[in-house]
């Protein structure tokens, strides 16, 4: 009698035919990858390029795709010919301190309509619906006549406040979502420790909410760094005017030196990406952060 000797099948990663669908897989993933950055990067690239370039040369009928080195002065003299700096630094505090109000606000206040029940809480968390039904530009008459009686025009404070003021509500209701996620256990353990109210959000709570807080973050900055009408109409001395009212001064009744607000575009997006760069880690790691092993 003959002995049957079967040899085991080689696995489908070491076949030639697995081996190449797997390469091919990945160098498609990778195609797809480079052709999305190619997407998100060009238009900073193309602001680059017609900073450099004459506003005449722009209307030529074969485009330049390369930027001109010699003509990269032009920041230069925006930064030392147009109050530039200021602009971006009345930016920068506008959106900082939105952001900081409206996180530290709006986490409260989300973490109360998630965990506390009180007489109203339903009639709360409506109104703060009902704040994102008014469009901004309905509320600009009464909103000057208030900040006029204050004497918030042209502060920097009163735009920090009128903008947190748009941005709180999103951010509870987006922070009351994390917190619904969070087992109730956790804080339970906390507080039978002995640890407080408060305690807990900061110690317990918000480290596991981290990425929705971050992502909280980067919705007030960037909802403060874009604003224009508010600002455009409370800020009207030149000391306070922020970047995005600033730049439109370029723009003048016959003619408007494309090369000049490009270049200010350019210098007033990049602080923008950079703080998005900084947080983006928080945001996408950690996302499944905060299991709770019974």
């Amino acid at each position: 009698m003959t002995a049957v000797v079967t040899t085991p099948a080689a696995p489908e990663s070491v076949r030639p035919g697995g081996l190449v669908a797997r390469l091919a897989s990945r160098l498609a993933k990778s195609v797809g990858i480079l052709a999305l950055c190619v997407v998100c990067v060009f238009p900073v690239y193309w602001m680059l390029v017609t900073a450099t370039l004459p506003t005449a040369d722009l209307f030529d009928r074969t485009p330049e795709l390369l930027p001109r080195p010699g003509d990269l002065a032009v920041f230069g003299d925006l930064v030392s010919g147009t109050p530039m700096l200021r602009w971006l630094a009345n930016s920068t505090i506008i959106a900082l301190g939105t952001t900081v109000i409206s996180v530290a606000f709006g986490v409260t206040c989300g973490y109360a309509l998630s965990r506390t029940r009180f007489h109203g809480r339903g009639v709360l968390g409506f109104a703060l619906f009902v704040t994102q039904m008014l469009p901004e530009a309905l509320l600009v008459v009464p909103l000057y006549a208030v900040f006029a009686a204050l004497g918030l025009l042209n502060d920097l404070g009163g735009l920090v406040i009128v903008n947190a003021a748009f941005v709180v509500p999103i951010i509870a209701w987006m922070i009351k979502g994390a917190v619904d996620g969070v087992p109730a256990e956790i804080e339970e353990a906390a507080r039978v420790d002995g640890c407080p109210r408060l305690a807990t959000l900061r110690f317990v709570v918000l480290p596991v909410i981290k990425p929705s807080v971050a992502a909280a973050a980067v919705l007030a900055f960037f909802s403060a760094w874009n604003e224009y009408l508010f600002a455009a109409t409370f800020a009207t001395a030149d000391a306070v005017k922020p970047t995005s009212v600033g730049l439109t001064t370029f723009i003048g009744e016959f003619a408007t030196p494309m090369n000049v607000v490009m270049a200010g575009s350019l210098l007033y997006a990049l602080p923008a990406v950079v703080f998005f760069m900084l947080l983006q880690r928080h945001v996408v790691s950690g996302l499944g952060a905060g299991a709770v092993k019974g």
